[in-house]
């Protein structure tokens, strides 16, 4: 399976244009399918940045709600929060997409923005927000590290 990887830089253009890095077309690209669009991007619930996504990946993950009662207050929340703010876009010739300003304003993306890989997903970010999240999320992984190794383990049964 392709992944997203790594950080990567890239500029809005004066046309408010920003080119998405050449390895995440490629992972795109490989997961697209015929009809749908290259990708569905929306705002974070967790983070000031987007979220993309391929779009079969997001149409997958979107069937947990299949799980709610869709007359519920939960299944509307779930599907106001995932699905209103959520944009299908497709690349031009050259790479580009145009983000719709609702999008730009929840991440404060300017001029300079950067890619970063979380696997079967990406993020963009304002780059003056995404170190202090790659050191936040490194510090909290070493004291996850660090819980699990003084956490006795279970004896098992032989």
């Amino acid at each position: 399976m392709t992944m997203f990887l790594g950080t990567h830089a890239s500029r809005i253009d004066a046309k408010g244009r920003m080119s998405i890095p050449s390895p995440f077309r490629a992972v795109l690209k490989d997961q697209a399918r015929p009809g749908e669009p290259l990708m569905i991007i929306r705002p974070s619930h967790l983070h000031d940045c987007l979220e993309g996504w391929s779009a079969s990946a997001f149409f997958t993950f979107s069937g947990a709600l299949d799980e709610y009662d869709p007359f519920s207050e939960d299944h509307d929340d779930l599907a106001t929060s995932l699905y209103a703010d959520a944009y299908p876009l497709d690349c031009d010739r050259e790479g580009r997409v145009s983000l719709p300003r609702n999008l730009k304003d929840h991440a404060g993306l300017e001029d300079d923005v950067s890619f970063m890989g979380l696997g079967c997903v990406f993020q963009i970010w304002n780059p003056a927000l995404v170190e202090e999240r790659r050191k936040q999320a490194r510090s909290r992984t070493r004291d996850l590290g660090r819980r699990k190794q003084s956490t006795p383990r279970e004896a098992t049964a032989s």
